[in-house]
């Protein structure tokens, strides 16, 4: 039950997919103090596929390299899916991809690993408060 004058927060569920299982624990406690919900993690891109085919999370946070493929090749397989989550790519590295490309691939935004922590992670995801 909402009280007047307060705004219902619309739960938000993530799953992230990152080789490095630190990055992954790291990010879940960012997210999770943004107030969105870790409903799942993946080391590779495989797995995320699984993951976001039995999960049906909202977003997902997707790093760009995968010891299997590549996170924006992820974001296009993902993209054919009936219901795709919101991707937010993650690097450490720099990438080519135009942002064209990367909107093309079902990619909502990209934020570099380094710059997690000041990212406005909830409005990224579409979260609202």
């Amino acid at each position: 039950m909402t009280m007047p004058g307060m705004l219902r927060v619309m739960s938000v569920n993530v799953v992230v997919v990152d080789d490095d299982p630190g990055f992954r624990r790291i990010a879940t406690t960012l997210l999770t103090a943004r107030g969105l919900r870790v409903v799942g993690e993946s080391g590779d891109g495989a797995s995320a596929l699984t993951a976001v085919r039995e999960l049906r999370p909202d977003g997902l946070l997707l790093d760009l390299h995968l010891p299997d493929r590549d996170g924006v090749e992820v974001a296009r397989m993902l993209r054919e899916e009936e219901r795709p989550p919101r991707i937010v790519l993650t690097s450490t590295a720099k990438f080519f991809w135009a942002a064209e490309e990367l909107e093309q691939a079902g990619i909502a935004s990209f934020v570099a690993k380094d710059k997690l922590f000041d990212a406005d992670l909830g409005g990224l995801f579409g979260a609202t408060a």
